[in-house]
C-alpha cells in the first residue's frame, strides 16, 4: 500500500468524485466539469476551510481530529467501512506486529465446532483471506482448500485466478470486488504491513479486474449477507451467511453458511453426500490448515 500522504490523497479524490452534488442537495447546473464535488463544495459541507480541505486532500496533512473525520465522512456519504478507512489513514492506533512470532491456529474447539457442522459450510479466514481451516461441506462448495498447498489456501486468488471459481458464483464480479473491498479496509487498519503491499503488488500484475477494483477505492467489511451459486453438482444454490469475529481471536473470522430455503438446505444435503462419497478425505481433513502469517505467496507463501 502507498505511504498514508498518498493514500490519504487518492482516496478522498476517489470519494469526493463519486458523490453527485444532487446527493448533497447541490444543484448539477449545466456546463458543470466535474462529475463529483468540487473541493470547496466538501470543505462547505464539512464546516471546514477550502484550504484546510485542500492541504488535507493533497496530503500535506496525516491526522485529523475525530470531529473532522466524521464531518467529511458525512459530507463524501461515506459508509461505515469508508469512515473507518479514514480515520486508519488520518488518525494511525497503535499497530501490530507484522511479524507475529507464530503462525495463526485456530483453536481446537473451534475446529471440533466447523466438522460438526454437517449441513453448513463453514470456515476461518485469517489476516489476509488466508482459509485457516474448513469443514467438508465447504471444501465441497467451493475447492478442497485441505487438497490445496500451503501458499494457495487463500480465498481472494481463488477468486481471481480459477475459472471455477467465475462460474461459481452468479455475481462473481460484485463479490469478488467485495472482498477486494475488505483487503483495502485490511491495507488501512495494517498500512506498514509488507505482505499485503506483496500480495497488492502480485494480484495488480495477474489480475485486471483487480487493478480496476483496486483503484477504486472501495472499502468494504465483513458483516452478514446472501449469496447465489451456480454449483456443478446440485444446480442453483442461494445461501445466507454470518461472518463472526472471534473475541480471543482478533484477526480470524468464522463464517458460517447456511441455506436460504428448504430445497437450499436439501442440496447442501446432497452435496454432502456427494463429496464424501467422490472424494478421498486427504491427510489434514480435520486439522487446523493454518500456515506462517504470509499473504498466500506461490512457493511458500496469501486475502
Amino acid at each position: 500500500m502507498a505511504n498514508n500522504a498518498e493514500e490519504i490523497k487518492k482516496f478522498l479524490r476517489a470519494r469526493r468524485d463519486a458523490v453527485r452534488p444532487s446527493q448533497v442537495g447541490l444543484a448539477n447546473y449545466p456546463g458543470r466539469r466535474v462529475p463529483g464535488l468540487r473541493r470547496e463544495e466538501v470543505a462547505q459541507l464539512a464546516g471546514v476551510s477550502v484550504d484546510y480541505y485542500t492541504r488535507l486532500e493533497q496530503g500535506r496533512l496525516t491526522s485529523a481530529s475525530e470531529g473532522v473525520i466524521l464531518s467529511i465522512a458525512e459530507a463524501l456519504k461515506l459508509t461505515q467501512a469508508e469512515t473507518q478507512y479514514l480515520r486508519d489513514l488520518l488518525r494511525p492506533q497503535p499497530r501490530r506486529s507484522v511479524e507475529p512470532a507464530l503462525p495463526q491456529q485456530v483453536r481446537p474447539a473451534l475446529l471440533r465446532m466447523l466438522t460438526g457442522l454437517h449441513d453448513q459450510p463453514a470456515f476461518v479466514l485469517g489476516r489476509r483471506n488466508e482459509v485457516l481451516a474448513s469443514n467438508d461441506l465447504l471444501d465441497a462448495l467451493f475447492t478442497p482448500f485441505n487438497h490445496r498447498p500451503p501458499g494457495e489456501r487463500n480465498l481472494l486468488r481463488w477468486m481471481l485466478l480459477d475459472p471455477a471459481a467465475r462460474s461459481l458464483y452468479l455475481d462473481w464480479a460484485q463479490v469478488t470486488s467485495e472482498v477486494v473491498g475488505v483487503l483495502r479496509a485490511e491495507a488501512g487498519r495494517n498500512p506498514n504491513d509488507p505482505r499485503i503491499a506483496e500480495f497488492v503488488a502480485e494480484l495488480r500484475s495477474v489480475s485486471p479486474e483487480f487493478r480496476t477494483w483496486w483503484a477504486e477505492r472501495t472499502v468494504v467489511e465483513r458483516t452478514w449477507g446472501s449469496k447465489r451459486f451456480n454449483h456443478p453438482v446440485v444446480g442453483r444454490l442461494d445461501i445466507t451467511y454470518e461472518a463472526l469475529s472471534l473475541p480471543g481471536d482478533p484477526d480470524q473470522i468464522l463464517f458460517v453458511y447456511a441455506g436460504k430455503t428448504d430445497d437450499d438446505l436439501e442440496k447442501l444435503r446432497i452435496l454432502a453426500s456427494w463429496y464424501a462419497q467422490s472424494t478421498p478425505r486427504p491427510a489434514s481433513a480435520g486439522k487446523d490448515t493454518s500456515q506462517p502469517d504470509g499473504v498466500g505467496e506461490q512457493d511458500s507463501r496469501h486475502a
